[in-house]
């Protein structure tokens, strides 16, 4: 009886949270992504081209790593909870982070997002490509 009332709560603590979860989503246009995105306060910047490549210069995705220059493939992810754009980074060696997500946030910004859910780094889009 116990395990029945433990999983009812789950899927109750689940269903709010997917409800508030997809309250904050932003709906994207995959074809208005494309441009140069950039970071006014660390002049961070990525482009993320038409053909579906991508290139980063500057570039840190959370506050413990050194700003780096990184190029590679990025495919645009409609998630009912959160679209992002995901990042395949090329030439990461064993132990290294190949993928990266890129929550786009509506209204030409894109942001990284840690672990714990916070936001680390905000690009505004300053030109289409």
């Amino acid at each position: 009886m116990s395990r029945r009332i433990v999983g009812w709560w789950f899927v109750a603590v689940l269903g709010a949270a997917s409800v508030l979860i997809s309250g904050c989503a932003h709906s994207v246009d995959p074809d208005e992504l494309p441009g140069v995105y950039r970071n006014g306060k660390t002049g961070g910047e990525i482009t993320l081209d038409s053909d579906g490549t991508f290139t980063a210069t500057d570039l840190s995705t959370d506050a413990h790593t050194d700003p780096e220059d990184l190029h590679g493939q990025w495919e645009f992810v409609d998630s009912s909870g959160s679209d992002f754009v995901y990042l395949d980074i090329d030439e990461r060696g064993i132990g290294e982070v190949s993928g990266v997500q890129l929550y786009a946030r509506g209204e030409g910004k894109v942001e990284f997002s840690l672990p714990d859910g916070s936001w680390s780094l905000a690009l505004t889009k300053v030109s289409a490509q």
